[in-house]
């Protein structure tokens, strides 16, 4: 599971899935626009949530339970990615968020 940047995360929002895998309260500081929101703990009974046949870029805060979640999709069959720096990364590089 490679690590990706946010440029490059940015880059491939439109065709890729973002999965956004923070607590509540922390999505409710800013999420990255059309991500799918589904924090780490619920992540094994949403599976279905999440488009098998395109690849997943994998969010969090700061890039460290988001490394997780992804190597838990490639595990399970997923195409992943991690993103690089999490949220803090990309709020830093002045991306838009909702």
């Amino acid at each position: 599971m490679p690590d990706i940047t946010v440029v490059d995360a940015d880059r491939r929002r439109s065709e890729d899935q973002i999965l956004d895998v923070r607590e509540d309260f922390e999505v409710a500081e800013g999420m990255i626009p059309g991500a799918i929101h589904i924090p780490m703990g619920e992540l094994g009974n949403r599976l279905e949530e999440i488009d098998r046949f395109r690849p997943v870029i994998v969010v969090c805060r700061s890039g460290n339970r988001s490394t997780r979640v992804a190597d838990a999709l490639t595990d399970a069959g997923f195409i992943a990615d991690n993103m690089d720096g999490g949220m803090n990364a990309w709020q830093r590089a002045d991306l838009p968020v909702t």
